[in-house]
This record gives structure tokens, sequence and C-alpha cells, in this order.
């Protein structure tokens, strides 16, 4: 079985310090970014009715999601996990880079911050929120790999050669269910949605595919 001894920081130089969460979040938006404006690009191509969307559009978006997921995603995870603790430590609230975040969270404040956006520049909400769902999965593999470092959410007990011994949290084999996650809801969700929404053209239908 593999021993976990994972450094949750990534980068260490002198106080300043870069956590392997932190370069998730980073990389799941910069690549989930680059994905979004290549299926803007393509539903372009299946239906002339997505021409009047451009992948300049979702540059624009970016900033409200981005906000949507930090703001969404801790302000969840701080209600609906360890409230009692936060109250008696408001400023831990902004230790985000420690991890704390939570996809239910995360996920209302993309709808909201789409919704907010959408409603601004006049465009199709659905149509947004199908491009975002097609593309959330690269960011939900590189959350669980950083779930795995930071030896959080992991499974039952297990004697299955591929357990995880989780050191910091006891000596018992358990089942990596971070890495099953980032290969389930993560590549292999991705995989199936954009087959689907490209090859199939569900994207044609407004809000099927986030739906």
């Amino acid at each position: 079985m593999l021993i976990h001894n994972f450094d949750p920081v990534a980068i260490n130089f002198f106080i300043f310090e870069i956590r392997w969460y932190s370069l998730a979040y980073i990389f799941g938006i910069l690549l989930g970014w680059y994905c979004a404006r290549n299926i803007i690009k393509k539903s372009a191509s299946i239906n002339y009715v997505f021409e009047k969307f451009k992948p300049s559009d979702f540059d624009d978006l970016i900033p409200y999601l981005i906000i949507g997921i930090i703001l969404g995603g801790r302000l969840g995870y701080v209600l609906i996990y360890n409230l009692s603790y936060y109250l008696n430590n408001l400023i831990e609230i902004l230790y985000i880079w420690k991890g704390g975040m939570s996809f239910h969270g995360g996920m209302i404040g993309i709808i909201v911050s789409n919704y907010i956006f959408t409603k601004k520049k006049n465009m199709n909400f659905f149509y947004f929120s199908d491009v975002i769902s097609l593309a959330a999965p690269i960011g939900l593999f590189f959350g669980r790999f950083a779930n795995f470092i930071n030896a959080e959410l992991y499974g039952t007990k297990t004697n299955m050669p591929w357990g995880v011994i989780f050191s910091n949290i006891d000596s018992i084999g358990r089942h990596p269910s971070q890495i099953y996650e980032a290969l389930l809801e993560g590549l292999l969700l991705f995989l199936i949605l954009n087959f689907l929404a490209i090859k199939k053209k569900l994207i044609l239908v407004n809000g099927l595919i986030s739906s």
C-alpha cells in the first residue's frame, strides 16, 4: 500500500508558499477557460445561430466565475461543514489556501455569477451554463487530486493493494476516493459530456447539458 506523506505545499520560498490546492484551482480555471473557448467555436460550426457568441464573451465571463467559485465555495464550506469553528475564528474564513471549499457552494456561486453576467450583457443564460458544464470537469479533476494531496475526503477501509495509508489520519489502508472521483467525475465525465454535446449536437438544446 502507498503511504501518504505528500506535502500540501508545492513551493516554499522563505515565508512565501504556494500550495497544491491553489495550483489546482489555477490550472483548472486556465484549462477550463481554454476548453470553453474551443467549445464556443465548435458550437458556431454546428449551427450558425451560435455565431453570435464569441470566445471573447467567455473572457468577459471568467472574472465573474472566479469570484463565484471562491465566494460560493468558501462560504458553502463554512456554513455547511464547520460553522461553529469559523464563528469563533472569523479571520480563518479568508484562509482558502489551506483548503476547505464546498462543491455545492461553488456550483451555486457559478450559477449566480453566470446569471448576473448574462443579465447584464443580455445574453442567453442557458447557453453559457452549458458551456461551463462542459468545461467544469477539468476543474473537478484537478480539485480532487488536490484533495488527495491534502488527505481530504479519503475513502473507507480497504485491503486492496492500491489502498492508501493516510498517515496523518491513522495507520489503516483506505480507498483513495479522491483519485476515483478525479477519474470518474473529472476525466470520464468530461469525455462523455463533450461527446454528447459536440458529436451528438446536444448543445443545440439550450440548458440540456447543464441540467
